[in-house]
């Protein structure tokens, strides 16, 4: 139990600061190393962790993301981009479409796809038209992270949870979306109120400075532009219809999600002009075997009971874990400390749902997708946001990033709070 208790640990400090201390180890890396080694220490049997891997969630995930870089690589993203970006509007009005657009991509097609996609771009044409490319670029991160809530297929933690209590699309948007909408404009105001004045790179900069204050002057002073991808208007409309009968199957019809998905994908790996080698270049695989070691390493932890008697010394102290309100401020709070994905995955064996089971997953999924943007490590779409950034030669410092995302966190948070209150939860 130490070996098993000490390698658990130390995956999910990797989890929480990104890499394992004093080793170049990622969070994928500490996952599948802990999966490893606990094969290796007979702490789970070789059977016992290829079992412990949810197939349906990985198989959906994967399915999706091909889906999500059928879009890529027909151009779709940059095209969106460039037409968002040409709109002769002010800074703020600007900001609310991309609010909305970032909201309504993530949640039809996979939120990190997204962002990793637009980001560049959206840099490139904040810096050409002088306009201070930071709050754009955090209203576009944050709505990311809430407009994914509003589906199951937004986000890979939505189709954890949706797959552990077997909640149906219908159902799941049934409880998320209002309040999903609702954070959207949540974020326009905040932001637009935190950067009343500063809209323009002359407003934070100086007369010299050809950048906004937040670039990172100490790293490289170049920006690097990333190529663009011509609008591919036949690959794009191919990916827009099987995503249009992928979200009709998930509403209409009642086939296993994972199967709706990876026929999808398999429709659109059949491909005359696009090599699918450069399809799947855009699929996340570090996030599918982080999943997938994660899933070990949390099975060779329950195997100890460790996890029971904690669960069961919390039910004494009061606290309902079937109630979704306190479930909703947990996984909260874990998100912050693990991320949100490894968050979702530490809690979801110890859910039962009782008679509520559609409730409780949407207050899981309201706050690790609501909770996500107090701090840049609290959801992979803000550090790829930050990171994207930095490599156009924005520097988003963590103090910033919290500056506007810790109260769009809160009120966020109450929001969701007071909708699943008003649900009668």
């Amino acid at each position: 139990m130490d070996i098993t208790l000490t390698l658990f640990a130390l995956v999910y400090l990797a989890m929480g600061v990104g890499h394992l201390p004093g080793l170049k180890v990622d969070r994928t890396g500490a996952a599948l190393l802990g999966a490893m080694l606990l094969i290796v220490a007979e702490r789970i049997t070789p059977r016992a962790a290829w079992a412990a891997i949810d197939v349906e969630t990985i198989g959906l995930l994967f399915g999706l993301m091909v889906v999500s870089a059928a879009f890529v690589v027909g151009g779709f993203y940059d095209w969106v981009a460039r037409r968002v970006g040409q709109i002769q509007v002010g800074p703020a009005t600007l900001l609310g479409i991309l609010i909305a657009v970032s909201g309504i991509l993530s949640a039809l097609l996979t939120n990190d796809v997204v962002v990793v996609a637009m980001t560049p771009v959206l840099c490139s044409i904040a810096l050409a038209r002088q306009l201070n490319p930071v709050p754009l670029l955090l209203g576009f991160c944050f709505a990311a992270n809430v407009g994914s809530t509003a589906t199951l297929i937004g986000s890979p933690q939505n189709m954890i949870v949706a797959q552990a209590l077997d909640i149906s699309f219908n159902r799941f948007s049934a409880i998320t979306l209002a309040p999903s909408i609702l954070g959207l404009l949540l974020i326009w105001l905040l932001i637009a109120m935190l950067y009343r004045g500063r809209w323009h790179l002359s407003s934070v900069c100086t007369p010299s400075c050809p950048r906004p204050t937040t670039t990172d002057e100490s790293s490289s002073t170049t920006r690097t532009p990333r190529p663009v991808v011509p609008l591919n208007r036949v690959e794009t409309a191919k990916a827009g219809i099987v995503t249009l009968a992928l979200i009709s199957a998930f509403i209409f019809t009642d086939w296993p999600h994972m199967l709706i998905a990876l026929a999808g994908a398999s429709v659109l790996l059949l491909n005359r002009r696009i090599a699918s080698s450069d399809m799947l270049g855009h699929v996340d695989g570090n996030l599918l075997l982080l999943l997938m070691g994660l899933f070990v390493v949390n099975a060779a932890l329950a195997a100890t009971g460790l996890p029971d008697q904690t669960m069961h010394w919390i039910s004494q102290t009061g606290i309902d874990l079937d109630a979704p309100v306190p479930m909703l401020l947990i996984s909260g709070l874990l998100s912050n400390i693990v991320g949100n994905s490894p968050a979702v995955m530490l809690l979801t064996p110890f859910l039962t749902g009782a008679d509520h089971s559609e409730t409780l997953g949407a207050a899981i999924a309201l706050g690790t997708g609501f909770s996500s943007n107090a701090i840049v490590f609290g959801s992979l779409a803000g550090i790829i946001v930050v990171e994207q950034a930095r490599a156009q030669g924005v520097t988003i410092s963590f103090t910033e990033f919290m500056r506007a995302g810790l109260p769009v966190t809160l009120a966020s948070t109450v929001l969701a709070v007071g909708w699943i209150y008003y649900l009668g939860a």
